[in-house]
Protein backbone atom coordinates (compact mmCIF):
# COMPACT_ATOMS: atom_id res chain seq x y z
CA UNK A 1 0.00 0.00 0.00
CA UNK A 2 2.82 2.43 0.83
CA UNK A 3 4.48 1.81 -2.55
CA UNK A 4 1.16 2.41 -4.33
CA UNK A 5 0.69 5.65 -2.41
CA UNK A 6 4.19 6.77 -3.44
CA UNK A 7 3.48 6.09 -7.11
CA UNK A 8 0.25 8.07 -6.90
CA UNK A 9 1.98 10.97 -5.15
CA UNK A 10 4.75 11.05 -7.78
CA UNK A 11 2.22 10.91 -10.64
CA UNK A 12 0.19 13.77 -9.15
CA UNK A 13 3.32 15.92 -8.71
CA UNK A 14 4.52 15.22 -12.26
CA UNK A 15 1.09 16.05 -13.67
CA UNK A 16 1.04 19.36 -11.77
CA UNK A 17 4.50 20.33 -13.00
CA UNK A 18 3.65 19.37 -16.57
CA UNK A 19 0.36 21.26 -16.50
CA UNK A 20 2.05 24.43 -15.26
CA UNK A 21 4.81 24.05 -17.85
CA UNK A 22 2.29 23.68 -20.66
CA UNK A 23 0.50 26.80 -19.51
CA UNK A 24 3.46 29.09 -18.90
CA UNK A 25 6.20 27.95 -21.28
CA UNK A 26 6.38 29.87 -24.60
CA UNK A 27 8.96 27.49 -26.08
CA UNK A 28 7.33 24.87 -28.36
CA UNK A 29 10.07 22.32 -27.65
CA UNK A 30 9.62 22.70 -23.90
CA UNK A 31 5.87 22.37 -24.35
CA UNK A 32 6.42 19.12 -26.22
CA UNK A 33 8.53 17.82 -23.33
CA UNK A 34 5.93 18.90 -20.75
CA UNK A 35 3.21 17.15 -22.75
CA UNK A 36 5.26 13.95 -22.71
CA UNK A 37 5.73 14.25 -18.93
CA UNK A 38 1.98 14.63 -18.59
CA UNK A 39 1.41 11.49 -20.63
CA UNK A 40 3.90 9.57 -18.47
CA UNK A 41 2.14 10.72 -15.30
CA UNK A 42 -1.16 9.40 -16.67
CA UNK A 43 0.50 6.09 -17.56
CA UNK A 44 1.89 5.83 -14.02
CA UNK A 45 -1.55 6.42 -12.53
CA UNK A 46 -3.13 3.93 -14.95
CA UNK A 47 -0.58 1.31 -13.89
CA UNK A 48 -1.29 1.92 -10.20
CA UNK A 49 -5.08 2.04 -10.53
CA UNK A 50 -5.76 -0.52 -13.24
CA UNK A 51 -7.84 1.99 -15.22
CA UNK A 52 -7.35 2.31 -19.00
CA UNK A 53 -4.75 5.01 -19.84
CA UNK A 54 -7.22 6.95 -22.01
CA UNK A 55 -9.74 7.05 -19.15
CA UNK A 56 -7.06 8.28 -16.75
CA UNK A 57 -6.01 10.97 -19.23
CA UNK A 58 -9.60 12.20 -19.50
CA UNK A 59 -9.91 12.49 -15.71
CA UNK A 60 -6.37 13.44 -14.80
CA UNK A 61 -5.05 15.63 -17.63
CA UNK A 62 -8.04 17.72 -18.60
CA UNK A 63 -7.25 21.03 -16.88
CA UNK A 64 -5.10 23.99 -17.84
CA UNK A 65 -3.25 26.61 -15.84
CA UNK A 66 -1.51 26.20 -12.52
CA UNK A 67 -2.60 23.06 -10.67
CA UNK A 68 -4.50 23.85 -7.46
CA UNK A 69 -6.50 21.67 -5.03
CA UNK A 70 -10.17 21.00 -5.57
CA UNK A 71 -12.59 22.15 -2.84
CA UNK A 72 -14.87 19.71 -1.02
CA UNK A 73 -17.41 20.84 1.59
CA UNK A 74 -18.76 18.73 4.45
CA UNK A 75 -21.71 19.93 6.55
CA UNK A 76 -22.12 19.10 10.24
CA UNK A 77 -25.81 19.32 11.17
CA UNK A 78 -26.88 18.42 14.73
CA UNK A 79 -30.22 17.63 16.34
CA UNK A 80 -30.59 16.40 19.92
CA UNK A 81 -26.81 16.00 20.22
CA UNK A 82 -26.64 13.69 17.21
CA UNK A 83 -25.00 14.38 13.85
CA UNK A 84 -26.58 14.03 10.43
CA UNK A 85 -25.08 11.43 8.08
CA UNK A 86 -26.28 10.36 4.65
CA UNK A 87 -26.05 6.84 3.22
CA UNK A 88 -24.63 6.52 -0.27
CA UNK A 89 -25.55 3.88 -2.82
CA UNK A 90 -22.61 1.67 -1.81
CA UNK A 91 -24.11 1.40 1.69
CA UNK A 92 -21.50 3.58 3.41
CA UNK A 93 -22.25 6.80 5.29
CA UNK A 94 -20.75 10.29 5.22
CA UNK A 95 -21.33 13.86 6.20
CA UNK A 96 -23.41 15.49 3.46
CA UNK A 97 -21.23 17.38 1.03
CA UNK A 98 -19.39 17.42 -2.26
CA UNK A 99 -17.43 19.54 -4.71
CA UNK A 100 -17.81 23.30 -4.53
CA UNK A 101 -19.59 24.40 -7.70
CA UNK A 102 -17.73 26.92 -9.83
CA UNK A 103 -20.59 29.43 -9.56
CA UNK A 104 -21.17 29.07 -5.80
CA UNK A 105 -19.29 30.04 -2.66
CA UNK A 106 -18.17 27.45 -0.11
CA UNK A 107 -21.09 28.45 2.12
CA UNK A 108 -23.63 28.26 -0.69
CA UNK A 109 -22.30 24.90 -1.83
CA UNK A 110 -22.56 23.39 1.65
CA UNK A 111 -26.20 24.49 1.97
CA UNK A 112 -26.94 23.16 -1.53
CA UNK A 113 -25.35 19.76 -0.81
CA UNK A 114 -27.41 19.26 2.36
CA UNK A 115 -30.56 20.16 0.43
CA UNK A 116 -29.72 17.74 -2.39
CA UNK A 117 -28.44 14.81 -0.30
CA UNK A 118 -30.64 15.06 2.81
CA UNK A 119 -33.65 17.17 1.77
CA UNK A 120 -32.97 19.71 4.51
CA UNK A 121 -32.75 23.47 4.57
CA UNK A 122 -29.87 24.61 6.77
CA UNK A 123 -27.77 27.67 7.46
CA UNK A 124 -23.98 27.45 7.38
CA UNK A 125 -22.70 29.22 10.48
CA UNK A 126 -19.06 28.40 11.23
CA UNK A 127 -15.98 26.95 9.57
CA UNK A 128 -14.89 24.03 11.75
CA UNK A 129 -11.76 23.06 9.84
CA UNK A 130 -9.89 23.31 6.57
CA UNK A 131 -8.06 20.04 5.95
CA UNK A 132 -5.69 18.61 3.37
CA UNK A 133 -7.51 15.40 2.47
CA UNK A 134 -4.25 13.48 1.98
CA UNK A 135 -3.42 13.97 5.68
CA UNK A 136 -6.73 12.58 6.94
CA UNK A 137 -8.56 10.35 4.44
CA UNK A 138 -7.80 7.15 2.55
CA UNK A 139 -7.38 5.91 -0.08
CA UNK A 140 -5.26 8.59 -1.80
CA UNK A 141 -6.92 10.57 -4.58
CA UNK A 142 -5.53 11.51 -7.97
CA UNK A 143 -6.21 15.19 -7.20
CA UNK A 144 -5.17 17.17 -4.17
CA UNK A 145 -8.32 18.08 -2.27
CA UNK A 146 -9.02 20.74 0.35
CA UNK A 147 -11.87 19.67 2.65
CA UNK A 148 -13.85 22.40 4.40
CA UNK A 149 -16.06 21.39 7.32
CA UNK A 150 -18.89 23.75 8.27
CA UNK A 151 -21.12 23.75 11.34
CA UNK A 152 -24.68 24.14 10.10
CA UNK A 153 -28.07 24.70 11.74
CA UNK A 154 -31.24 22.82 10.83
CA UNK A 155 -34.08 25.00 9.55
CA UNK A 156 -36.65 22.67 7.99
CA UNK A 157 -37.24 19.63 5.81
CA UNK A 158 -37.04 15.84 5.79
CA UNK A 159 -35.11 13.33 3.71
CA UNK A 160 -36.13 13.15 0.06
CA UNK A 161 -35.19 10.40 -2.44
CA UNK A 162 -32.44 11.58 -4.76
CA UNK A 163 -29.76 10.38 -7.18
CA UNK A 164 -26.86 10.43 -4.69
CA UNK A 165 -28.09 9.05 -1.36
CA UNK A 166 -30.56 6.40 -0.24
CA UNK A 167 -31.13 7.37 3.40
CA UNK A 168 -30.18 9.78 6.15
CA UNK A 169 -30.05 9.60 9.92
CA UNK A 170 -28.75 11.20 13.09
CA UNK A 171 -26.08 9.37 15.06
CA UNK A 172 -24.27 9.72 18.35
CA UNK A 173 -20.51 9.40 18.41
CA UNK A 174 -20.69 5.93 19.96
CA UNK A 175 -23.14 4.56 17.38
CA UNK A 176 -21.64 5.58 14.04
CA UNK A 177 -22.51 3.42 11.01
CA UNK A 178 -19.85 2.21 8.54
CA UNK A 179 -18.24 5.34 7.11
CA UNK A 180 -16.93 6.11 3.64
CA UNK A 181 -13.34 6.75 4.70
CA UNK A 182 -12.51 8.73 1.59
CA UNK A 183 -15.12 11.33 2.55
CA UNK A 184 -15.65 11.13 6.30
CA UNK A 185 -13.68 9.48 9.10
CA UNK A 186 -14.63 8.92 12.73
CA UNK A 187 -11.94 11.44 13.70
CA UNK A 188 -13.57 14.06 11.48
CA UNK A 189 -16.98 13.33 12.99
CA UNK A 190 -15.48 13.68 16.48
CA UNK A 191 -13.98 17.02 15.45
CA UNK A 192 -17.46 18.19 14.43
CA UNK A 193 -18.89 17.10 17.79
CA UNK A 194 -16.10 19.00 19.55
CA UNK A 195 -16.91 22.14 17.59
CA UNK A 196 -20.63 21.77 18.30
CA UNK A 197 -20.03 21.49 22.05
CA UNK A 198 -17.40 24.24 22.25
CA UNK A 199 -18.25 27.63 23.75
CA UNK A 200 -15.80 29.26 21.38
CA UNK A 201 -14.39 27.22 18.53
CA UNK A 202 -11.19 28.19 16.74
CA UNK A 203 -11.06 26.97 13.15
CA UNK A 204 -8.53 24.17 12.63
CA UNK A 205 -6.41 24.08 9.49
CA UNK A 206 -3.49 22.10 8.09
Amino acid sequence: MEQRDNWLSWAVELQGLAQAGLYYSPDPYDRERFQRIREISAQMLAGASGLPPERVADLFCCETGYQTPKLDTRAAVFREDKILLVQERDGLWALPGGWVDVNLSVKESAVKEVREEAGLEVTADLVIAIQDREKHNRPPHAFRICKIFLLCSYVSGTFQPNLETVASGYFSMDSLPPLCQGKTTAQQVQMCFDAYHADHWVTLFD
